[in-house]
């Protein structure tokens, strides 16, 4: 059957199509600049100004070598590589008990438990009673000071514990019968059915592990530790980028020379990574966003 639309149908499809096109251009320039400006030569890239669609002069890698060879950004790969995964887990485990926890129905306090942890999204205790609480702790310049704050997300946690709830509860009750008790319940029913919220989660969590930089800069004083997050803000904000080459005269004139290569190469290097993994997990990332949205 031919549907025929009517004038004014064809017209909103037009202006549709054109507003979806162009907010496709304005999100995806800003990284096309990024990367077009990181292979251009150096001197042309001083003095240009505008939008840029191909590099300027000949095209060069010196800024990706310059960049590779600055240990803080291996260091901070590392250190960033660790505090995603320790710290995702962490996060996983303490976010799906939690979850579990608030929807069980014998559980006489889950009501007031939601109720609490709610209050905490909208209200805090600040960041100097949270620095108080590190340095109680003897956590202070430790990776548990940045990774034990953040440890539970009232939000996923919310979003989790509405998948929970979808699982039906004739599942758990055929456990139940047969000997199975809450952690058994936990471990062998509820999470190999929450696959999908369980990448949602990761998705979540490992990419606010990615690009977190503040509870770094205020709990790490050891330059070992810190994630690649504080040496981009480094070498972006505090236009330092030492460490890239040896500390020759004619090595840091290039440096100096090179300086808003690096920059945007560093750009490069710290986003490439995490972009690569949206496409694995896109399908459950779309999912968890509905998640709770349809009731029924």
């Amino acid at each position: 059957m031919v549907i025929h639309k009517s004038t004014s149908e064809k017209v909103f499809d037009v202006f549709n199509a054109l507003f979806m096109i162009g907010l496709i251009i304005i999100t995806i320039y800003p990284l096309y600049y990024v990367i077009m400006a990181s292979i251009s030569d150096p001197k042309q890239l001083l003095r240009h100004e505008g939008f840029i669609f191909l590099p300027l002069g000949q095209a060069t890698l010196k800024g990706y070598k310059l960049t590779l060879n600055n240990p803080n950004i291996l260091l901070g790969y590392r250190n960033t590589a660790f505090y995603v995964l320790v710290g995702t887990l962490i996060n996983l485990f303490m976010t799906s008990i939690g979850s579990y926890v608030v929807t069980r129905k014998h559980f006489h306090f889950r009501k007031l438990l939601l109720i609490m942890m709610t209050i905490t999204m909208f209200f805090n205790g600040g960041l100097i009673p949270l620095f108080i609480v590190v340095q109680t702790l003897k956590i202070y310049n430790t990776v548990w000071a940045v990774l034990l704050p953040g440890a539970v997300s009232v939000w996923n946690l919310l979003i989790m514990k509405t998948f929970f709830e979808g699982i039906p509860a004739s599942m758990e009750e055929s456990a139940i019968i047969d000997g199975a008790g809450d952690w058994s319940v936990y471990w062998k029913i509820i999470l190999p059915l929450s696959k999908p919220v369980i990448a949602v989660m990761v998705l979540f969590y490992g990419v606010g592990h990615w690009n977190e930089w503040f509870y770094p800069m205020i709990f790490l004083r050891d330059r070992g530790k810190f994630p690649l997050q504080l040496f981009l803000r480094e070498i972006l904000v505090l236009n330092q980028s030492s460490g890239a080459t040896k500390a020759t005269a004619e090595n840091m004139m290039e440096e100096s020379y090179f300086k808003e290569l690096i920059r945007y190469c560093t750009i490069i290097a710290a986003t490439v990574p995490i972009l690569c993994v949206y496409p694995f997990l896109q399908k459950y990332f779309v999912q968890g966003v509905m998640i709770g949205a349809i009731k029924g």
